[in-house]
């Protein structure tokens, strides 16, 4: 079968996307399929042998230019209006992006014929346009961007901030309209697809769920750095309001006396290359709320992290904690899991269906009963190597990329 993969940005620190289109591309090659992607900026990291077709971008959230050099480059309509849109504030990539791929999609077709046009969360009107090419068109949906819009409006402290965030959203209709039109949806979970049929209004019918996997032979304990277990871990992009690092950093100010350290794999000090020199960022969310609850002194910071340098991380802390609001799947949870890592989770989102009951499961948005749980996880050692050894047994029988790429190609049978 001939796969032609789309993601308007595929870099592994894209969330769940980037992780997701390296091991869907690299199993369905194993399985002898041939594929090709196509991304925009930033890249996806792919496995040798599948051809990566890599697509201009004007965003300004990717710039290494300056504003002018970048208008200068701009050729097209696209390449303008999305330079424009993104300067503004309002999030225009996807939309971009498809009408680039869809260039792009007409362009090797002159070569190959694709089976299948697999679009991850892109949803651009454009994709509507490669259905006119005979090829049927599927999307995965992690989560309906409705969340994201949500949970940012929840947490804005201003009218200006709250009129950012109506901006910054305001093509979410467009996925919505897209999803509706496609042949077939995927997503990652039970709860995302219920709130994709929700927020999209997408026909039942059409939804199919397909889990994540987790590579349990990057993602294990690793032996000596799990002799001296200490501290909390949280891996996530802090400044993405749904992840709950507030509520956090509230539960840490709680247990301040406990001295209780917390490593937080993230980059809340990024730059912004900005043609020959480098514009420092207005402080990240995290840092703000470090210093409004006093507990800078308590949290740390990695920074970007390999996948190898992230296991010894997970492999060093005590207890992992996912304090999502919500989640479409929830990949910390499950990395944390084939650690042998106990997990505290909130109950946004997917998070039940993936910890299930080898983890200890606290509302989401509440301080207090996740104090209480780190509080009586940290005193009890011996829930702690149940768990961490459930999690890890979980994760091993539920969630392999195998059994996910399987599962895909059965939905694109479907259609052929």
């Amino acid at each position: 079968m001939k796969i032609c993969l789309l993601t308007y940005r595929g870099n592994p620190y894209s969330g769940g996307q980037g992780i997701y289109i390296y091991y869907l591309a690299r199993e369905l090659q194993r399985m002898g399929h041939q594929v090709d992607v196509i991304s925009s900026q930033p890249f996806p990291e792919l496995s040798e042998g599948i051809a990566l077709h890599r697509l201009k971008t004007s965003s300004i959230y990717y710039r290494d230019t300056s504003f002018k050099e970048n208008f200068l480059k701009c050729r097209s309509l696209t390449d303008f209006g999305e330079l424009f849109t993104t300067k503004y504030g309002i999030f225009s990539d996807p939309l971009a992006f498809s009408v680039r791929a869809y260039a792009k999609v007409k362009e090797l077709c002159k070569s190959r014929k694709f089976d299948i046009i697999h679009d991850n969360q892109g949803l651009g009107y454009a994709l509507l346009l490669m259905k006119n090419l005979g090829i049927p068109v599927i999307a995965t949906i992690h989560h309906p961007l409705t969340i994201d819009k949500r949970a940012d409006l929840e947490q804005a402290d201003s009218l200006r901030s709250k009129w950012g965030v109506h901006m910054f959203y305001l093509l979410t209709h467009m996925q919505a309209f897209v999803a509706r039109r496609l042949d077939r949806v995927i997503t990652v979970s039970q709860s995302s697809a219920k709130e994709i049929e929700r927020s999209f209004k997408v026909n039942p019918d059409k939804l199919r769920v397909v889990y994540n996997g987790t590579d349990t032979d990057i993602f294990k304990p690793i032996e000596g750095e799990t002799d001296n277990r200490n501290g909390l871990i949280m891996v996530g992009n802090t400044d993405d309001r749904k992840k709950g690092v507030i509520y956090l950093l509230k539960a840490l100010q709680l247990l301040a006396d406990d001295g209780i350290r917390l490593n937080i794999v993230d980059d809340p000090w990024q730059r912004v290359p900005y043609g020959d020199s480098v514009e420092p960022p207005p402080p990240s969310y995290s840092l703000r709320m470090l210093e409004k609850f006093g507990v800078d002194g308590l949290v740390s910071f990695t920074g970007r992290l390999t996948k190898e340098e992230l296991v010894r991380q997970y492999s060093r802390a005590e207890i992992a904690v996912v304090p999502s609001l919500y989640e479409g799947f929830g990949f910390p949870a499950s990395e944390a899991m084939a650690c042998g890592v106990p997990v505290i989770a909130s109950s946004g989102g997917a998070l039940p269906e993936v910890v299930g009951n080898a983890g200890i499961l606290v509302p989401p948005g509440e301080p207090g009963p996740l104090a209480e749980a780190i509080k009586r996880l940290l005193k009890d050692k011996q829930l702690q190597q149940e768990l961490g050894e459930a999690g890890r047994r979980r994760v091993q029988q539920e969630f392999s990329w195998e059994q996910a790429a399987n599962k895909t190609v059965k939905v694109y049978q479907e259609l052929l």
